[in-house]
């Protein structure tokens, strides 16, 4: 199963390996997220009188540092070997997260952000060594495990609230936030000692490259390629992991409790099911999952595009079908002569079942009169004017499942990026896939500011989906125009042969 590259003499079991580099890495993201409750906990609180841009600095400095230094950490990993590389950054990280407790302003706590940020590098350091114990046909399956430390995010969701309320005696000691960031420093540390003692350091056979050679891949569009594809399964991901808690709290009026337990549940599930995506890209072919990905990712974009909206339009009328005068106007009858034109009335209980939330819009229609008794009339003459109330209170149930099934599927996706990078750059795996990390974590950084520019334009909070929705869709042609290349180059039963074994054309 495993593979013999280059190790040391001691040849300790992959799987210990996976398990140990799996757990560095769900700490290492659960630090990568720690800003996102620490920060909205202070402000919360009173302890910092931040503003919202300051505050979208504190989330997102982690979150871009970690994104672009997993480009020059996983060629580094190739260099140097995992064991080594992880236990630096585990030391690292831990340093800067132990003075945040020293912090009392804007910009040391920006600073320290930029340090510990370094964690979420871990996933490239972990992806290039990971990679190097096993063979080809497990690779899918060994990172698909691998990425499971993405519910590291939902580690700190979940906890870190509960550890706050309690260090603070639900706020009354204020001063003790300061202990949950040495919490965080000791449990980095802990792990940086495990890791170093039951690892073995192994890197691929790439020789004496130099580092303008460990680059040359990134010229390749295929790298690119991956690097979009990522950015929606995995950016997409950690933008939303952050962008649902004030969701819930602006359009459902949850509360934050709520509103952080709905963003775990997203979160959660989307890195536990990357295992699943590792095992079907080695069962059926990265290829095939992913298209797959995309069709229900386009699916589910669609379907949540729909808002919590009111709307109040002109509907049909009531038509005069000949010339002559109003003899009686009742609220459900309009006589003209010997002629009745029935008018609909207003549900009088409308106002109340629109309240209730429910899967389907509600509609209701009425008209009222616009002429009176004894007015003469013309034929095509308006008798009476139509309305239509459209209520649709989007079921915030409906719309968590819905959620939760885009991340299942994002997660899918997250693993079979990753099959994708050992087959097609098995000797630069750590430059290619720290690169298409950088890409995928930008997206984490970016996506955040584009979703608030599109609530700004718009007024719509589901605006969000429509950019999920458009960024799908060009994942999708652009890898159905790949398979359309294949199939132009390859007779079709070599394509459907490729397609089914995974291998990559050249």
């Amino acid at each position: 199963m495993a593979t013999s590259i280059q190790s040391e003499s001691k040849t300790p079991n992959p799987n210990v390996i996976l398990f140990l580099t799996t757990l560095a890495f769900t700490i290492c993201f659960a630090a990568w997220m720690f800003n996102g409750v620490m920060v909205t906990f202070l402000v919360d609180k009173g302890v910092f009188n931040w503003g919202a841009v300051q505050i979208g600095w504190l989330l997102g400095i982690p979150v871009l540092v970690g994104s672009v230094m997993r480009l020059p950490m996983g060629i580094l990993t190739d260099k140097l070997g995992g064991r080594f590389v992880f236990t630096g950054l585990l030391l690292f990280c831990a340093i800067p997260m132990f003075f945040l407790s020293k912090a009392n302003d804007f910009a040391s706590f920006a600073l320290l952000s930029f340090g510990y940020g370094m964690a979420g590098s871990g996933f490239s350091v972990g992806v290039a060594y990971t990679s190097v114990w096993y063979s080809r046909e497990w690779q899918g399956r060994a990172l698909g495990i691998f990425g499971v430390g993405n519910a590291g995010s939902a580690i700190t969701t979940l906890l870190a609230p509960t550890i706050l309320n309690k260090i603070t005696n639900n706020g009354a000691d204020i001063e003790q936030w300061r202990i949950l960031p040495q919490i965080y420093a000791a449990v980095l540390v802990i792990m940086a000692v495990i890791f170093f003692l039951f690892t073995v350091n192994k890197k691929p056979q790439i020789g004496q490259k130099t580092v303008n050679q460990m680059l040359k891949p990134l010229g390749n569009v295929r790298v690119w390629r991956f690097g979009l594809y990522y950015f929606l399964v995995f950016g997409c991901f950690v933008a939303f992991s952050q962008w649902l808690v004030p969701y819930f709290v602006n359009v459902y009026g949850a509360s934050l409790v709520v509103a952080g337990l709905f963003a775990a549940l997203f979160s959660m599930p989307s890195g536990l099911i990357r295992a699943v995506g590792g095992w079907m890209s080695d069962r059926w072919g990265a290829r095939k999952v992913m298209i797959s990905v995309f069709i229900w990712s386009i699916f589910f974009s669609a379907l949540l595009i729909f808002p919590k909206m009111d709307i109040l339009t002109p509907g049909k009328g009531v038509i005069a079908i000949k010339d002559g005068q109003v003899t009686s106007v009742t609220e459900s009858v309009i006589t003209v002569d010997q002629i009745e034109y029935p008018v609909k009335v207003k549900q009088q209980d409308y106002e109340l079942s629109q309240e209730s939330s429910s899967v389907f819009p509600h509609k209701n229609t009425w008209q009222t009169p616009v002429v009176k008794e004894g007015e003469m009339i013309k034929k095509k003459q308006l008798l009476a004017q139509g309305t239509s109330h459209i209520h649709f209170s989007a079921n915030m149930w409906v719309y968590a499942v819905l959620v939760l099934l885009i991340g299942i599927v994002w997660g899918i996706g997250k693993a079979s990026v990753y099959k994708f990078i050992p087959d097609y750059f098995p000797n630069d795996i750590g430059a290619v896939g720290g690169m298409v990390g950088v890409i995928g974590g930008l997206g984490g950084f970016i996506c955040p500011i584009i979703f608030g520019y599109l609530l700004e334009w718009t007024g719509l909070w589901t605006s969000c989906w429509f950019l999920m929705l458009l960024i799908s869709i060009v994942c999708f042609m652009w890898m159905k125009r790949v398979v359309r290349g294949i199939m132009r180059k390859h007779a079709p039963h070599v394509a459907d042969d490729i397609e089914h074994k995974n291998e990559p054309i050249k």
